[in-house]
């Protein structure tokens, strides 16, 4: 597509365009490795350690109250600085944190005094971690979401969007068999799954972000101002409704000073920010919307490994395997959701969604009573392939509606919904699980929450597909 008269800018601007979206997608990836290795390590985490399923299920839920929080903190921030410089900043927190992690016992050994560590001390030193690490997690998500706003045109982007949410999927699926196969390596009879292996599910993790941290410093480009390339066309409209302080002024008012100007200019900006994303119906709906996707999505992301292993008897390689293509079955879902979005829905994004939610549920409660094996594992494999189409839609609209300008302030808050239902999500199954003592109740609750879900996008058929017409 065509985006300016000058060939040569033209030229440019789409290689930038690739180049930008390739290096967050490789950068996000790495993020993703060292962020869900955490579940991959808990069956070690249980036999090596000792530390209980009920114990675990409060780390995810604080870990994801944490992102969910720093998401929306940071996509206000980003809105408002640099995206490379907080991207790599981030990265490089996350790397070392995941260094610290294959530490811990020895950490909380060092905060105790000496000698074996107690259970407090240890599960302290894992929760404290888990945390920084989830809060620096949530400096990687906003600056992508600026970026893709400022270089693909509204008409392309859930197309592109969704080819850039892959990245989710890329990592997840990656993860799971590389951590599934370090965990393997652990296997010492049955009652012995990762015994001393799970260090090395974040080490392993922490080397490759070590090294994509250093591709991002000299590949990851800025926005086209950055680069010396003119802003995107067609997306000036977003900004039409700031009011003549970020526009031009009229005569009477050019004399005013740089101060008074610059206060007006803010208070511009803070209203527009509340009129799009804070005040906008929508916006809200689809924060609701992201509590029942990520609630469906941890039950695989954060209890998968033990479930398939408990539940359905595959061994820690084997699970790996099954979510790898339950992840790469989620990439073939968003590039088809972000298609068909763009080219039958007129970027209409919940149109779609809801159907994709309707089969989420069936093949959830399908999952559970096929028999174990391929024919199980299918059912969650297109699970996956239905829950990730809305779950990379919910960014696209939402930042459709709030424009460029507000990419990463929108895409933060709702945010802050997807990982409260993390959050909640990893507490419950767990507790379900212990408490029922099979895995049966956790997965009627997820195939009822994606049909609420279904519901909810059902209530936003009639929303338009951008502001940028306002």
């Amino acid at each position: 597509m065509k985006l300016f008269e000058d060939p040569k800018i033209d030229r440019r601007f789409n290689r930038m365009q690739w180049r930008m979206l390739f290096a967050t997608m490789i950068g996000y990836t790495l993020f993703y490795f060292m962020r869900k290795n955490f579940s991959f390590a808990m069956p070690g985490l249980q036999q090596d350690c000792g530390i209980s399923k009920s114990m675990l299920g409060n780390f995810l839920f604080w870990g994801g109250i944490v992102y969910g929080l720093s998401k929306f903190l940071n996509g206000v921030i980003g809105d408002r600085m640099n995206p490379k410089r907080m991207f790599c900043f981030g990265l490089l927190v996350c790397t070392l944190v995941n260094v610290a992690f294959g530490f811990a016992p020895q950490l909380a050994a060092i905060f105790t005094g000496g000698g074996d560590p107690s259970m407090t001390a240890l599960a302290w030193t894992f929760g404290i971690l888990l945390v920084v690490n989830q809060f620096f997690q949530g400096t990687g998500f906003p600056p992508c979401a600026k970026l893709i706003a400022f270089w693909v045109p509204p008409n392309e982007l859930a197309t592109k969007m969704s080819v850039w949410n892959t990245s989710h999927s890329i990592g997840g699926g990656l993860v799971a068999k590389i951590c599934g196969v370090i965990m393997g390596l652990g296997v010492i009879g049955a009652a012995n799954q990762g015994v001393g292996m799970w260090r090395w599910c974040f080490w392993a993790m922490a080397v490759l972000g070590g090294l994509g941290l250093l591709l991002m410093l000299f590949w990851l480009p800025g926005t086209p101002k950055d680069e010396g390339l003119p802003d995107l066309p067609g997306t000036e409209g977003g900004e039409r409704g700031m009011g003549n302080g970020e526009r031009g002024m009229g005569n009477g008012e050019r004399g005013m000073g740089n101060g008074e100007e610059t206060r007006n200019s803010k208070l511009e900006t803070h209203n527009s920010a509340l009129r799009m994303v804070f005040l906008n119906p929508v916006i809200w709906m689809l924060g609701l919307i992201n509590i029942t996707i990520n609630a469906v999505r941890a039950l695989v992301a954060d209890w998968g490994p033990t479930m398939l292993q408990e539940a359905k008897g595959f061994t820690p390689s084997e699970s790996g395997t099954v979510i790898m293509f339950f992840e790469f079955a989620g990439i073939v879902g968003m590039l088809f959701a972000g298609w068909a979005t763009d080219r039958l829905c007129g970027g209409r994004a919940p149109r779609l969604c809801v159907f994709l939610m309707l089969l989420t549920a069936a093949l959830f409660a399908a999952f559970w009573f096929l028999p174990s094996g391929i024919i199980g594992a299918a059912a969650l494999c297109l699970g996956g392939f239905c829950i990730y189409g809305p779950q990379a839609l919910t960014g696209v609209t939402a930042t459709n509606l709030s424009t460029k300008r507000f990419a990463g302030t929108s895409i933060g808050f709702i945010s802050l919904f997807s990982y409260l239902g993390v959050s909640i999500a990893g507490k419950v199954f767990g507790n379900l699980a212990q408490s029922s003592g099979g895995w049966a109740l956790p997965l009627m609750v997820t195939a009822s929450t994606a049909f609420v879900g279904a519901g909810l996008f059902l209530c936003l058929w009639r929303t338009r597909a951008n502001s940028y017409e306002d």
